[in-house]
């Protein structure tokens, strides 16, 4: 019944959208690559497709760090490609500025997105100067302990309910010979681990202090002293792990060789592929035990201006698909994100997104760091924690010194 619900409002979709009349090749550059995030964004093209319109997908491996130089020196030299995902944030708003990038707010008006889209911070970081460019597609939380039961049923020790109790349950699991905890060598890594330790431990306000007000005299005080802390106990943790990319630090996690992963809910779509069903196989711990909150982070799709008509004719169609109720759905639950509309139906969703849809609801929710950073701070930032977990040498004392000077001089 329900299937037969979702087809024939794709279908209505599809001859409102208009789109089989001027059907189009339309490239879309993107960041996923890993098995879970092949799965997701095949939906969005399946959708985009039953337009009549054809999606060419341009997927750009090596993560989001890698892709975005690449994407937007395609733009900025005069080769765009149709739609490209971005994070949300403030990462394309020097490309909207220079008046490269398609305005969506006539589709964004048509659509009601301002009433539709939650949070609402989600479509203000679409906003430069008052004009809307950008389809948000989902809000992904970085807030999350990943625990392998296997893991620690294999150890002999309860599966933690906290950090405090993951830290104490290391040396059974290093006496075993599993990694307590996964860290893939990705600069961003390490710094969204540290980041979430912030929120956990230090707490909303304290976070926001820095990440927001820019306070370097928080940055470099006692409650983020505490924070290096955890990070210095998270780096002995993860000694070993010994991979780059994350859905390989994920991996470690699914089959068992490592207990743990501090990463966002996108390691959802990893444990989905695997066939591992959330409560039983796994456990997930947002805001790591400690202090449930989860950001409101994520993907959105931003549409180069183009010359030529009919693609940029493709361009709205592709804008309006992506907020379609059916392609949110169908998208999100292979992401293991949450949707960006507030009335779609979720009855499909694991214990995992079911327990970030509880937290969203009771409105404890942060932005994320791209949304409150520069690229450039945010690579700052990223440059420190990677060598900070990198380097057993660099102390926490030092390490915080170096970030409370990043923080003083971030914009």
């Amino acid at each position: 019944m329900k299937a037969r619900y979702f087809a024939a409002a794709l279908a209505a979709s599809v001859a409102l959208g208009g789109g089989i009349a001027n059907a189009t090749d339309l490239e879309v550059t993107h960041w996923w690559t890993s098995g879970g995030e092949a799965a997701a964004v095949a939906e969005l093209a399946k959708a985009f497709d039953a337009t009549g319109n054809k999606w060419i997908d341009g997927a750009i491996a090596g993560s989001g760090g890698t892709a975005r130089p690449i994407m937007i020196s395609r733009i900025t030299g005069g080769d765009p490609m149709g739609a490209t995902q971005f994070n949300h944030g403030r990462q394309a708003e020097e490309l909207a500025q220079a008046g490269l990038m398609k305005d969506l707010t006539a589709i964004a008006e048509k659509e009601k997105w301002k009433e539709l889209i939650r949070p609402a911070s989600l479509l203000d970081s679409c906003t430069i100067d008052g004009k809307i460019y950008c389809a948000p597609v989902n809000i992904h939380s970085w807030q999350w302990l990943w625990l392998s039961n296997k893991a620690f049923a294999d150890a002999g020790v309860a599966v933690p309910k906290n950090w405090d109790e993951f830290v104490a349950a290391a040396p059974a699991l290093e006496a075993k010979g599993i990694i307590p905890l996964a860290v893939g060598g990705q600069p961003w890594q390490a710094a969204g681990a540290f980041d979430v330790l912030m929120v956990a431990i230090a707490g909303k306000d304290v976070f926001h202090q820095v990440f927001k007000d820019k306070d370097e005299t928080v940055a470099a005080g006692p409650e983020i002293a505490k924070v290096f802390k955890a990070a210095d106990d998270a780096r002995r943790m993860s000694k070993g792990s010994n991979v780059q990319d994350w859905n390989q630090a994920t991996n470690l996690v699914i089959t068992g060789k490592a207990a743990g992963q501090i990463m966002g809910d996108w390691a959802q779509g990893e444990f989905q592929v695997a066939n591992q069903v959330a409560g039983k196989d796994y456990t997930c711990l947002p805001g790591l035990g400690v202090n449930e909150i989860i950001s409101t982070g994520g993907d959105a799709f931003y549409f180069p201006l183009l010359k030529d008509e009919e693609k940029s004719k493709a361009q709205d169609v592709l804008a309006s698909t992506l907020l379609n109720p059916v392609t949110q759905v169908a998208f999100n639950l292979k992401k293991g994100s949450l949707p960006v509309r507030g009335d779609v139906d979720l009855a499909a969703a694991n214990d995992c997104m079911k327990k970030g849809l509880e937290i969203l609801a009771k409105g404890n929710v942060i932005e994320g760091t791209d949304q409150l950073l520069s690229p450039d701070s945010q690579k700052q930032k990223e440059d420190l924690f990677s060598e900070f977990f990198a380097n057993p040498s660099m102390t926490p004392e030092d390490a915080q010194k170096r970030f409370a000077e990043i923080i003083a001089s971030a914009d």
